[in-house]
Formats: C-alpha cells, sequence, structure tokens
C-alpha cells in the first residue's frame, strides 16, 4: 500500500495547481492581493469543517492552542506563505501560469537546505541527487531552452519572473519549516489532527493580516473580493484542501522529500496550461517536466 504521506502529497500537488490555476484567473478580477486573500478567507470554513470531521470520525478533541511559542510560528509560517504567495501571483505577469509556478519549484531546493540546518533532516545522497535532477528540470524551463551556461543562467535569474518565482520558493521553503515546527509544539499523539488545527489557526490569522491590509490599502478591493465569491470559494476550498494535504505530508516525513515530492505539480500545471488556460506547450516544457519527475522518482528511490 502506497505510504500516506506520498498519498497526500500527491493530492496536495493536484489541489494546489487547480487552485493556481482557478487563482490565476482572478488576477483579470482582483488586484495581487485580492486574489491571494480568497485562498485565506475562503478557506477557513472549509478548513473547520475538515478538522470537525476528522475529529469526529476519530473520536478525538484538538490539544489546547495556548503556548506562545506554537502560535508565534503559526504567524510566522501563515506571513511566510502570504508572502510566498503573492511573489507566485506576481511571476504569473511575466512570461505566464507554466514557467511562473517552475521557478517558485526552487523550493524544494531551498527547504532541503533549511530543513538540513533547523531541523536536523538530513537525505540520502540519491534524495538529494534527485533533488538536484528537478531543479535542473526548473532551470531548464526557466531558461526556455537556451543553452544552460553560466551567462544564461545569470541572464535568466535576472529577470522579474525568475526574481519573483524565487522569492516565493524561499517563502514556501521557510513557511514548511515553520509549519513543522508548529506541528511538534502541539501535544498531542495524532500528527493528522496536528496539522489541521494548525492549519485552521494559520487561514484564521492570514485572513486577518492579509484582509487588514487589504482593508487599509486597497478598501476597494475588498468589496470586489466579496463579489467574486463563486470562483473564490472554489480557490478557498481548493487552498484549504491542498494546505491540508500539505501539512499532513510534512507532519509525516521530512520536509524536503515532502516539497520534492511535491515537484510533481510541474506535470498537473502543464496539463492546466494546456487544456484549462489554453497556453500552448513547448518542447522545454515537457523536457522540463521530465526531468522533474526524474527528480521525482530518484527522490523516492533515495527514500
Amino acid at each position: 500500500m502506497i505510504p500516506l504521506w506520498i498519498a497526500v502529497t500527491l493530492s496536495a500537488a493536484l489541489f494546489q495547481t487547480w487552485r493556481t490555476a482557478l487563482q490565476q484567473r482572478l488576477r483579470g478580477m482582483l488586484s495581487v492581493n485580492g486574489a491571494a486573500v480568497t485562498r485565506y478567507l475562503y478557506g477557513v470554513p472549509v478548513g473547520g469543517l475538515l478538522l470537525a470531521g476528522y475529529a469526529g470520525v476519530t473520536g478525538q478533541s484538538p490539544p489546547a492552542i495556548g503556548d506562545p511559542v506554537f502560535l508565534a510560528l503559526c504567524a510566522g509560517g501563515g506571513l511566510m506563505q502570504i508572502l510566498g504567495t503573492n511573489a507566485l501571483i506576481a511571476s504569473f505577469g511575466s512570461r505566464g501560469f507554466t514557467v511562473g509556478t517552475a521557478y517558485a519549484k526552487t523550493e524544494a531546493m531551498q527547504a532541503a537546505v533549511l530543513a538540513l540546518v533547523l531541523l536536523g533532516e538530513n537525505l540520502s545522497p540519491l534524495s538529494w541527487g534527485g533533488i538536484a535532477v528537478g531543479i535542473s528540470g526548473v532551470l531548464y524551463l526557466s531558461l526556455a531552452g537556451r543553452a544552460m551556461t553560466p551567462a544564461s543562467l545569470w541572464e535568466a535569474t535576472r529577470q522579474p519572473a525568475a526574481m519573483y518565482g524565487l522569492a516565493a520558493g524561499a517563502g514556501f521553503a521557510l513557511t514548511a519549516v515553520i509549519i513543522k515546527s508548529a506541528n511538534l509544539r502541539l501535544d498531542h499523539p495524532d500528527p493528522v489532527l496536528r496539522a489541521l488545527l494548525v492549519l485552521v489557526v494559520i487561514n484564521i490569522m492570514q485572513t486577518v493580516m492579509q484582509g487588514g491590509w487589504l482593508l487599509w490599502r486597497e478598501p476597494a478591493e475588498a468589496t470586489r473580493v466579496l463579489a467574486s465569491w463563486r470562483i473564490s470559494m472554489k480557490v478557498g476550498a481548493l487552498s484549504a484542501l491542498g494546505s491540508a494535504c500539505w501539512f499532513t505530508g510534512f507532519a509525516l516525513a521530512p520536509v524536503a522529500l515532502v516539497r520534492a515530492l511535491g515537484q510533481s505539480e510541474m506535470v498537473f500545471t502543464l496539463l492546466f496550461s494546456r487544456f484549462y488556460l489554453n497556453e500552448s506547450w513547448k518542447r522545454q516544457d515537457v523536457i522540463g517536466a521530465l526531468l522533474v519527475v526524474a527528480g521525482v522518482v530518484l527522490v523516492l528511490g533515495g527514500r
């Protein structure tokens, strides 16, 4: 039987791709902050239902959340995710949905290094190699098929989309490490219940943080966020489902492995870009995606 952490991570990648595709369509209706806040505002009820449903089915009660360190970690993780999401959405405007997401996939390597330094999570040489292969696929996508010379690499990273994507990857990598730390602070034996509780607490904090910022800096945008409820509800639901799976994966396996397996999102991204957003495939998109998949296989082989 497939390990639970693999199943939930693949599900997270699918939900995240679907949500991001919907969120990309919101860019034509809302600002960057408006499109981003929908995932938290409309995700809170769904996250609450997931927590209540799991607790009811398993007959467990969620642990207390009065620990100030836990709350500080949730706030920090929520803020990093907000910043990463905004950077990811901003990257779409430069070269499109597929490549904007590809730049952010450097988070796998960034998460591996951060988890090693901050959590002491080491990987096998094969898994490190798999992450490197996956990153090679990302670089191939980012260079749009040009020669991967040092000059080309430098030129690619100077593009606005690359800078936004790298910033998004750093934000998501930090988010993963902080979320795992918050999960470990809770006094409860069930890691899944802990993960769902972390999700609800973080989403509430994120709604307050980014919603407050939106009301302060873009008050008129708040009305448009509410008016877009039909599509925004779908974004929020998919976001909550994806985050629940990500948080569960972090609770069950090393952060780096979860993020590395999450690079399978690139395959889903290519499918969504072609059949949902009607973007054309290029040869380098397919080659890059195959490299990402090969990296994922190596990561799992090293597990």
